[in-house]
């Protein structure tokens, strides 16, 4: 039996069987669906795109997959090479694992390990944000802020290393006068907060905090696991305030294998970089660099790139925005709109039951999580495929 994510599998309906899927459209033996939340965020180029297929077919006729131990390949090599040259400043060292939470937890793990390797046991403290979500392991988790999804963590009682703070520049000053001896790093989504209700917030607060991070000497990292290739309207957010470490993941392969990149610049790699074998990164994800995955992810940046898709996207968030203007409604606490993100936030989560089945009735797959109504749509849906996972949404509180 399979145990699916997120459900008491007791009394969970039974999921929507996909027999095929391509560009936005999933089928089922009833009929075809819009998938308005890109699998989890990632399938911005929808399903089945040649490109994608076909460089996953080459190199899968070569070999799949080796371990990083002791070898290379070029696909890994390529990737790195390419990501060094895209990213903004000196992000320029990857290093690679098999999903996004392990990614996270990588670069809190060099954050941790970067002092220590310094001779300073002090900072052992995580500044993260509330609402926050990393991931579901256990590092992730702590510096995660949602009882929804880690209430499992109250078994260990309080948190002793992780200091949450709102999305407010006080807040964040304070936080850095009184713990900045003790903190390694500071931790954000940045510009938008995923999982914890799709919060978005200014760029003003991000640039203080890398102002505070280069006085106090604390790293800041940045995870763009969700928000990154486009999803804020941004290529990436670390265009606009460069962090020092940058984790990706989702799109990376724009949605076709699961992969992730921890990326660090060359003040973090120099921290582990010399003759002792104690301060190397001891960490290596059986999948890491998984030769499909590279390839795969080389092409979904190819596209992204030649395709203009940021041009998709803003052209995304102003069809989005003129649709759900008039949108009121005695429950809506509030509508908020960024890039590819739209989130209809209601007053009671009831108020969102039985919605699943009423978009899919009408073409629509969504999946609407405690009081967050929301759609992040792969950026090659057409104006008219995006104006109908709209008005359905519409429809549902009309």
């Amino acid at each position: 039996m399979i145990w699916y994510p997120y459900q008491q599998m007791k009394t969970m309906k039974a999921p929507y069987e996909i027999i095929d899927a391509e560009g936005v459209y999933l089928y089922t033996n009833k009929g075809k669906l819009i998938d308005s939340v890109s699998s989890w965020w990632s399938v911005i180029h929808g399903y089945k795109h040649p490109a994608i297929t076909e460089a996953i077919k080459n190199q899968a006729d070569r070999f799949s997959h080796v371990m990083l131990g002791g070898l290379t390949h070029q696909p890994v090599q390529k990737l790195a090479e390419k990501l060094a040259e895209w990213l903004p400043g000196d992000l320029d060292y990857c290093f690679f694992s098999d999903s996004g939470s392990v990614a996270v937890e990588v670069a809190l793990k060099m954050a941790l390990q970067y002092y220590v390797n310094q001779g300073n046991n002090r900072r052992t403290k995580v500044l993260s944000l509330t609402h926050a979500y990393h991931g579901d392991t256990f590092k992730t988790m702590e510096v995660g802020d949602d009882e929804d999804y880690h209430f499992i963590l109250e078994a260990y009682g309080e948190k002793k290393d992780v200091i949450h703070i709102p999305t407010r520049i006080d807040a964040l000053e304070e936080a850095f006068s009184r713990f900045h001896e003790e903190l390694n790093c500071f931790i954000a989504e940045p510009l938008l907060q995923g999982a914890g209700g799709m919060r978005m917030y200014d760029i003003s607060f991000l640039k203080r905090a890398r102002e505070l991070c280069d006085e106090y000497g604390v790293l800041l990292i940045f995870d763009e696991v969700a928000t990154g290739f486009g999803r804020t309207g941004n290529r990436f957010v670390a265009d606009l305030v460069l962090p020092d470490i940058l984790v990706l993941g989702k799109a990376l392969t724009g949605g076709y294998i699961g992969h992730a990149v921890t990326v660090a610049n060359r003040k973090v790699y120099g921290g582990f970089y010399g003759d002792a074998p104690q301060k190397a990164l001891m960490h290596g994800p059986t999948f890491m660099g998984n030769a499909l995955a590279c390839c795969a992810a080389l092409k979904s940046i190819e596209l992204f790139q030649e395709a203009d898709y940021l041009s998709k996207i803003r052209r995304i968030e102003e069809i989005t925005k003129r649709e759900m203007a008039d949108l009121t409604h005695e429950q809506i606490r509030d509508v908020r709109i960024l890039g590819g993100c739209v989130c209809v936030e209601v007053k009671e989560e009831a108020a969102l039951t039985g919605y699943q089945q009423f978009a899919c009735e009408r073409g629509v797959f969504s999946r609407p999580f405690l009081n967050y109504l929301y759609a992040m749509v792969p950026y090659v849906i057409t104006e008219n495929e995006l104006v109908q996972v709209l008005d359905v949404m519409k429809a549902w509180f009309r």
